[in-house]
């Protein structure tokens, strides 16, 4: 009878070790989501490969401006608040619009972020994208 009774409280200990665990890892993953600031407008340097001029443009998430012949859009930024070097993210979509199917396809569409832009880079025969800030 003894050994029912030690199997119960043993199995009863697993569940409150996996309880706690649990508990844990959701409040870890939680925690690390608020560090993010997210912006309201994002900051991008755009370089002509063409003229070798480069130009800093703002831009308001989720509003679409039009650069010569790009169209570029922000749907979200955020940085993260208490890093000493912040990594910088944006989601940029971009059109181009000299392409006849130019509603249908972008040519970027996809997260930037700052401190790798190889990660995901913007690829174009005439212009470079790149994610300097977002506030």
């Amino acid at each position: 009878m003894p050994l029912i009774k030690n199997i119960k409280v043993g199995n009863l200990n697993k569940i409150k070790i996996y309880t706690i665990f649990f508990i844990f890892l959701t409040n870890l993953s939680y925690s690390q989501s608020n560090d993010d600031y997210v912006g309201n407008i994002t900051e991008i340097k755009i370089l002509d490969k063409i003229s070798s001029k480069n130009e800093m443009i703002n831009l308001k998430n989720k509003e679409e401006i039009i650069y010569k012949d790009l169209s570029i859009k922000v749907m979200k930024c955020t940085n993260s608040e208490f890093d000493d070097n912040p990594e910088i993210k944006a989601y940029i979509q971009v059109k181009d619009l000299t392409l006849n199917d130019n509603d249908k396809v972008f040519v970027f569409n996809g997260w930037m972020f700052s401190s790798s832009p190889s990660i995901a880079p913007f690829d174009h025969p005439v212009y470079d994208i790149w994610l300097v800030s977002c506030y």
